[in-house]
């Protein structure tokens, strides 16, 4: 933006929201010019904070009336770029949009603001017998909005379905400033599923304000065992095993050594440290069927290998079990001052084979290359450690993230599970799909947001005069 198109705008920005929920102030843009991938840098021209959907409708008028661009953000938790304000531009923070308007029990679901924290409606639902399934590692500090956005999923999600299988409707601001509802709390709503499609759209085709989430019948007993392996192949092995037999574990998560090793400095848990993976394995449901599924895994596990395999001993121990690996991310500080978390997914039979390129990956590139990822649906998440201030290490965490990436497509999956594609991973959609489809999309995105105003470089390559390039803010690395 010029700086004489500037101050106007603010002014109108302030008049319709109060001048303390503006932000203007270099010092202040600073914090909002990356999101957790932190390697592509760039701030707003201005930053508001809406209280109801009427001040986000009125902010999107607003920018539209200036000819300026605008995108939504939660808690900048996203690991892709997927709010990272490509041009400047207005960046709307749906932070204090934080109330749960309603949890209607009778009928199983409950009415959200897209600013509040996931763990804040799990909490809120304790001791009602229900719960809301999807439950991101990053729980205690992402937000349901964002969730929506990028469709995240999370430990639990390989038995209860990633996010959109838990929206049942929303209220959305479209580009042009017109306030929708798709969806509501009916289990079949009548019309096209809207919903779906704005679910994982990464804010591209409408800003969601108010979010109906489905609540899930507490099961009524958890087994929760931790496999000890002595190689990566051996668990990986035991993966593939536990599936193939049948079984639907609530959640199969895998850590290798390296990410044990600072699981263990934080929390003291009593990790073997030596093992080179282990298998973090919960099954739930009726009580009558859960002895037998964890002896069954308890044997594929030893058969597959295993050394031990531990039982949670009640639920105190259970849940420190699952806040060492929720908080795995906040312990890779003592490994490194940078990372880059990677989320591509391949079939379960091929995680030995990408588990194996990736090191081999991390070993040509001088990049070492820790992992904790959700073994039972294929959904890896390599984490490349690094120093940002070192240009030559960013510039070989990027080769060796494509490298990761390829491979996944090579055995047939995907770039990513649960992160989104944003600024970070556009280049792979023209590898991922046809012409045809990635025009499919695009027509799809015109009809929500016609001027591309909304979210603009994000998701979808633009066309350039060689085809379909991806659109980069300058690259720096914070001091």
């Amino acid at each position: 933006m010029t700086a004489i198109a500037l101050p106007p705008l603010i002014d109108r920005l302030r008049r319709a929201v109060g001048t303390e929920n503006v932000l203007a102030a270099q010092s202040d843009l600073v914090v909002y010019e990356c999101d957790g991938f932190t390697i592509e840098k760039n701030s707003p021209d201005v930053v508001v904070f809406p209280s109801t959907t009427e001040d986000v409708a009125a902010i999107v008028k607003i920018c539209n009336a200036a000819g300026v661009p605008f995108l939504p953000r939660g808690a900048g938790t996203s690991l892709s770029g997927g709010c990272l304000p490509i041009g400047g531009g207005v960046m709307i923070v749906l932070t204090r949009m934080k109330r749960i308007l309603e949890i209607n029990l009778r009928d199983r679901y409950a009415v959200v603001e897209p600013g509040v924290v996931n763990v804040w409606l799990t909490n809120a639902l304790k001791g009602t017998g229900y719960h809301y399934a999807p439950d991101p590692s990053s729980q205690g500090a992402c937000t349901i909005g964002g969730n929506v956005a990028t469709n995240s999923g999370g430990p639990h999600t390989l038995k209860y379905g990633v996010t959109v299988n838990h929206v049942l409707g929303m209220e959305a601001v479209l580009a042009d400033g017109s306030v929708v509802r798709l969806g509501g709390p009916a289990e079949d709503p009548v019309g096209l599923d809207l919903v779906g499609a704005v679910v994982g759209s990464e804010g591209t085709l409408a800003i969601v304000t108010k979010i109906w989430v489905r609540l899930t019948k507490n099961p009524q007993g958890h087994r929760t065992m931790l496999g000890v392996f002595e190689s990566v192949d051996d668990a990986t092995a035991a993966i593939s095993e536990i599936i193939g037999a049948g079984i639907v574990p609530a959640a199969l998560e895998m850590m290798d050594q390296g990410i044990l090793v600072a699981v263990e400095a934080a929390f003291q848990f009593g990790f073997p440290l030596d093992a080179q993976a282990i298998l973090l394995i919960e099954v739930d449901g009726l009580e009558a069927g859960l002895d037998q599924q964890r002896d069954q895994i308890i044997e594929i596990c030893k058969q597959c290998g295993a050394r031990e395999v531990r039982l949670a001993r009640d639920e105190k121990e259970r849940l420190k079990l699952w806040k060492c690996r929720k908080q795995a991310f906040g312990a890779i500080g003592r490994l490194s001052p940078s990372y880059c978390t990677q989320d591509g997914v391949v079939p379960r039979t091929k995680l030995p084979h990408i588990l194996r390129k990736i090191i081999e990956i991390g070993a040509r590139h001088d990049i070492r290359i820790v992992n904790v990822f959700h073994a039972g649906d294929g959904n890896i998440h390599p984490i490349l450690l690094f120093d940002e201030r070192n240009a030559a290490q960013v510039q070989r965490v990027l080769a060796a993230s494509n490298e990761i990436l390829d491979e996944c497509l090579a055995c047939g999956g995907s770039v990513t599970g649960e992160h989104g594609i944003g600024v970070e991973k556009i280049g792979f959609m023209s590898k991922m799909f046809s012409p045809t489809d990635l025009a499919a999309m695009k027509n799809l995105r015109d009809a929500f947001n016609p001027r591309g105003n909304l979210s603009p470089d994000k998701m979808l390559p633009t066309a350039g005069g060689c085809g379909m390039e991806q659109k980069h803010p300058g690259r720096r690395a914070a001091l």
